[in-house]
């Protein structure tokens, strides 16, 4: 039977490591950097900076959580565990979500770069689209390893891109008042849509029952996933800006590529456009990835149907769960515009990095003698000062998403508490 089937544990701290940079380094950075300079100006740098912190703060939470709690179910399991199986359901129904709309987004932005390097007609963005999430949720149905090894070598060339952009801004060093702001606020602003391009690093830990020593190696991998794409955001925002004016960044829907072809000539804004098809394309794999296992993790738990988490006999992966995840996300592909979906997804998220920096904090006290291979640093008695700042930074870019953004995201997230109680409901009859 497919539920006797268990994930294989395949990927080490390489692997997993590699999976989490290119899980961030995904197509926000492509895009984003360009509305984020038209608010922060020559300081986008520090509008990364920032959400870099917010990120960091809750990565120390989840490296605690998944050395105490080691499964596919992630965000799901931690809050069950310390608050309730509905807050579970509710914390992992939003990742699946999040991970649904950046797939079918970014999917339609892969359409959007092929169809103006090939000069073809954009009516059939759609259909490129649709046909782009098939093809990865086959390569998913193949395999972990087959699918890591893809995703490495997707991450490969997305960095070499990032490393050009760097190296084209490297002359132009100083060129440039980089505390140049059109306001304050602004900078907030753009922390709050460029904290998009941080997420992903997450996405290790729903391996952690395909990874070997997860325990260890999945809040190692976390870290140092973290610290790489912290290091190449802030260098490339800083390179972006000192070799093209921000104005020219924010009116850009290729900002880095409008970057290589102010140095190196039309050529390379076809070389960049193309590098930005690989990175679409591993946020497509990577979404799907993360989307099928915490679906699987909550069916193996039993808060969603138990047929979720069949396993397929041969290639030892959630064959329906993928299947799931692609046909919703085919179904969302429909969401053509990449900084309201940014914003939206980034509201849900905040909301998950709140729930899951208070879980460490309650398990603190509930659940004091847990073994914890990782445990976060600096507290007060039993009280973690990191979480409790990642939740004030949390809150504190949620009140600078714009209204919209607020509107949408709250709305789903009031459609998600009525389904959990549908589901709850139904399960204790």
């Amino acid at each position: 039977m497919g539920e006797d089937i268990k994930l294989k544990r395949e990927l080490g701290i390489l692997e997993i490591t590699l999976i989490g940079v290119g899980s961030i380094l995904g197509a926000g950075i492509y895009v984003l950097i360009g509305a984020a300079a038209g608010l922060a100006g020559n300081a986008v740098w520090v509008s990364f900076l920032i959400a870099s912190m917010v990120a960091g703060l809750t990565g120390f939470s989840y490296m605690e959580l998944s050395s105490m709690y080691p499964l596919a179910g992630a965000e799901y399991e931690y809050a069950k565990t310390a608050f309730g199986e509905r807050t579970g359901l509710t914390v992992g129904l939003l990742i699946v979500v999040v991970e649904i709309v950046a797939c079918s987004t970014v999917a339609l932005g892969f359409a959007g770069y092929l169809t103006s390097i090939m000069d073809i007609s954009g009516s059939i963005s759609i259909a490129i689209a649709v046909m782009h999430i098939i093809f990865f949720a086959l390569i998913l149905l193949m395999g972990i390893k087959y699918s890591a090894r893809i995703a490495i070598f997707l991450t490969v060339i997305q960095i070499s891109g990032l490393f050009l952009v760097i190296f084209l801004g490297l002359p132009l060093i100083g060129s440039v008042n980089y505390f140049g702001i059109p306001s304050i606020d602004g900078i907030f602003e753009a922390s709050a849509l460029v904290f998009f391009a941080f997420l992903g690093f997450e996405e290790v830990v729903k391996l952690a029952q395909e990874t070997r020593e997860p325990v260890y190696n999945t809040p190692r991998a976390l870290i140092l996933s973290i610290v790489i794409t912290v290091i190449l955001y802030i260098s490339v925002a800083v390179s972006a800006v000192s070799v093209v004016d921000w104005k020219t960044l924010s009116e850009s829907s290729a900002p880095l590529a409008e970057v290589a072809a102010a140095s190196l000539g039309n050529d390379a804004f076809i070389v960049l456009s193309v590098i930005a098809l690989f990175a679409t394309s591993n946020t497509v794999l990577l979404m799907l990835l993360g989307g099928s296992r915490i679906l699987y993790g909550m069916a193996d738990s039993r808060s969603l149907p138990a047929k979720l988490a069949y396993i397929h006999p041969v290639r030892r992966t959630p064959a329906i769960s993928i299947f799931i995840i692609a046909v919703i996300s085919i179904v969302f592909v429909f969401i053509v515009d990449i900084e309201a979906a940014a914003k939206i997804s980034n509201f849900m998220m905040f909301i998950v990095f709140i729930v899951i920096n208070a879980c460490l904090i309650k398990l603190r006290y509930t659940h004091p003698d847990s073994i914890r291979k990782f445990k976060v640093p600096l507290c007060i008695g039993k009280f973690p000062i990191i979480p409790f700042a990642g939740i004030i930074m949390c809150l504190f870019l949620l009140s600078h998403l714009d209204i919209t953004a607020l509107i949408y995201g709250i709305s789903i997230l009031f459609l998600l508490l009525l389904l959990v109680f549908y589901l709850k409901r139904k399960k204790d009859m």
